[in-house]
Order: C-alpha cells, then structure tokens, then sequence
C-alpha cells in the first residue's frame, strides 16, 4: 500500500463521493478511481460500496472501515516521524504525546513542561484525554510517548515511574442532595443512590471492594469520559458522580459540593511509556525533566529522618 493511496482512500470517506473527493485532490474521476479499485484488488477486499443509481454517495464495508481507522493512524505516525527526523541535530524542538485520564496530576506534566520552556520554546505538548484502556492503547499503537495509568503496570511491555502523590475518590453531588449534609460518604449511603460512573469495564473498576457490593447491582444511571460532562448531569440532578477530587470547582456559587469517600479510597498513579522506547531529543527531555521533578516531589512528601 502506498501512502498516496491511502490518502486518497480518506479523502473518498471524508466526502463519502469519489468526485467529491477527486476535486479536493485534484484529481480526475477515473483516475481515482483506478487507484480505489488497484487497493481493492491489492487487499482482496471490497472496501467501498459504490452509490446506486440516483444517489452517488459512497459508504464503507466493514472492511473500508477498519482501513480506514489503520489508515489515520498510519498517516499520523508519517507526520509524526517526519517532524522529529527533519529537526536539525543542534535544535531540539518538536512534539510531546501525553496520554492520561482526568486528574490533577497533569500539573505534573504542566511543572516540567514550563521548566522546559524558556530553554526549549519549541517544544510542543499534546495531551489526549481517555481512560487506562485508551491510554494503553494509544501508547501501544506509537500514538503517544508518555501515559498516565492506575494500578500495577505490566514491566515487560512498559517502563514507568511512579508518582508520589494521590488521588482521592469521592463524590460530587449537588449542595441540596440528602448527602450533602454528611462529610463523608460510606459504601450503603450509595447502594440504593443514581450513581455515574466513569465508563470501563466492570471487572476492572477500582472501587468493587470499596464499595462492597456487586456492580451489577448498583443503581448505574450514566457513565462518563469526561469528568466536565458528568459534572452537568449532576448539577441537572441526574445522580451522583464517583470521581477523584480537585478536578471541579466546588466554591462559591457553585450549585456543587464534593464528599471524599470512607474508608479512604486513593488511587497510585505510574507514567509509563514503551520499553526500548527510542524518543525524540523533545521527548528525552522531557522525561528527564518530569523524573527531576518527581524525585523532587518525593523528598517533599518523605518524612523527615533524624
């Protein structure tokens, strides 16, 4: 498969027509279309369902489907390289992936990254948003260079630090729900509660034990990716949002409030990032400079010793 190709084959789904397509590549018609069916041929799969008569829009198999999320991958990753191999060897400049859930340790990567930049102004960071799977995912796939995880980390497949600081669970609730007037929440105050929760897998969820009782048997009413999001259901009183603390604002004329969870729930992060990884001078350095910044952290946190 050649890149060009490729590119051709997600303009055709961008515009869901091969003349569509054709006049944003400038191309003629039967041209791109001796390319689409040349793919076709090379895979051994039909990838596109041709308009029938009296429409001309253009839909994907299954197959085009999957080619077509491999295929944005693929190009990014061209992109990607491209940048950090044109970079003269005197610069170090270019681009950061940082893969991570919401939690108030992107501070973290916000400390080191304003170390970094009066030194190193042409760095640049991106930060993806997601869960544990997502994160893994991403990073597996060459996506992102550095992720935030939970719980223990597989040392085969990744290298990783861990972070000296917590999280807390807790809820969000409005001011004026029954709970609100507890300062703390236990595990039967929610058996009969809305509850959102962040979207995983069941057998992977982090609070079963705390919570001592069989998710399925919770009061599930919605699930979240974005702590944002269920901080509105919330306010429109939805239910209740399992979440970790600092990451809404509760004060002032917020019609919020957040109650951390008892026993004490805290979760350890790792960032982790690929063994035998090969990064850019941008991404050598900022690794360096978030382990600084952590062994930093660490001491401050440590007891003192007499």
């Amino acid at each position: 498969m050649e890149l060009r190709v490729l590119q051709y084959f997600l303009a055709v789904a961008r515009e869901q027509s091969i003349s569509g397509a054709a006049a944003s590549l400038h191309l003629s018609q039967p041209t791109l279309s001796t390319q689409l069916k040349a793919l076709e041929e090379e895979l051994g799969k039909q990838l596109l369902i041709r308009g029938t008569k009296g429409s001309r829009k253009v839909l994907l198999t299954e197959e085009g489907m999957i080619l077509r999320k491999r295929a944005e991958e693929i190009l990014e990753l061209v992109q990607i390289t491209e940048r950090e191999i044109s970079l003269s060897d005197e610069v170090v400049a270019g681009d950061v992936y940082i893969g991570a859930g919401e939690s108030d340790m992107i501070r973290l990567f916000a400390r080191a990254a304003k170390q970094l930049q009066a030194k190193y102004p042409d760095i640049h960071y991106h930060v993806r948003s997601g869960n544990a799977a997502f994160v893994q995912d991403y990073l597996d796939r060459g996506l992102i260079d550095f992720g935030v995880v939970y719980g223990p980390v597989d040392t085969s497949i990744y290298s990783s630090v861990k972070v000296p600081v917590h999280d807390t669970w807790g809820v969000l609730m409005r001011k004026d729900a029954p709970l609100a007037d507890k300062e703390y929440v236990q595990p039967q105050d929610l058996w009969d509660k809305p509850l959102i929760v962040s979207a995983q897998k069941a057998d992977n969820w982090s609070l079963t034990k705390w919570f001592e009782r069989d998710y399925a048997k919770l009061n599930i009413v919605a699930t979240y990716n974005l702590v944002f999001n269920a901080s509105l259901m919330v306010e429109e009183g939805l239910g209740y949002a399992l979440c970790f603390d600092q990451l809404i604002n509760v004060s002032g004329d917020s019609p919020l409030c957040f109650r951390p969870l008892s026993p004490t729930m805290r979760s350890e992060a790792s960032i982790i990032w690929k063994r035998y990884q090969v990064f850019s001078k941008a991404s050598e350095c900022f690794l360096k400079q978030l382990k600084g910044l952590l062994t930093d952290q660490e001491t401050e946190n440590s007891p003192e010793t007499v």
